[in-house]
């Protein structure tokens, strides 16, 4: 079943610049039906515990502090190829790097600042949908 479901947020910078809607709206269009949805807030702790991975990485406290700077929507989406194919529908991390009509490209505006998480493994997927949904929040 992972491997036909992956976790995204959307992220503060997006919620704060009115794209949710824009930004469920290409989920949808690109195939994935969500399965669990979320508009809430990390603490600093919190996102610090999602991000534990990169806390050796000197950004790690820049992304901390920006994952907590505002509410996010988090989500558990489903589709046949989830992880590969919500990858590129968001796009690389880099906008500037972005191909043309990825949610990146469109709505975001740094690398730090590029609205949208996606897991990156089916391993992950299920981590990190895990740590935002209990089991009984997951339908479908």
């Amino acid at each position: 079943m992972a491997t036909n479901r992956t976790f995204t947020m959307i992220k503060p910078d997006a919620v704060k610049n009115g794209h949710i809607g824009a930004i469920l709206q290409q989920i949808n269009a690109g195939g994935f039906k969500i399965v669990a949805m979320k508009y809430t807030k990390l603490s600093a702790e919190k996102a610090g515990e999602f991000y534990a991975v990169h806390a050796e990485r000197p950004f790690y406290g820049e992304l901390v502090e920006f994952m907590s700077s505002g509410p996010i929507v988090a989500a558990v989406l489903e589709k046949d190829n989830a992880v590969a194919d919500f990858r590129t529908l968001i796009g690389a991390t880099n906008p500037a790097e972005a191909a043309e009509g990825t949610i990146r490209k469109q709505f975001a505006t740094s690398i730090g600042e590029n609205a949208v998480h996606g897991s990156d493994s089916d391993e992950n997927a299920d981590i990190e949908s895990q740590f935002h949904f209990a089991g009984t929040e997951i339908f479908g």
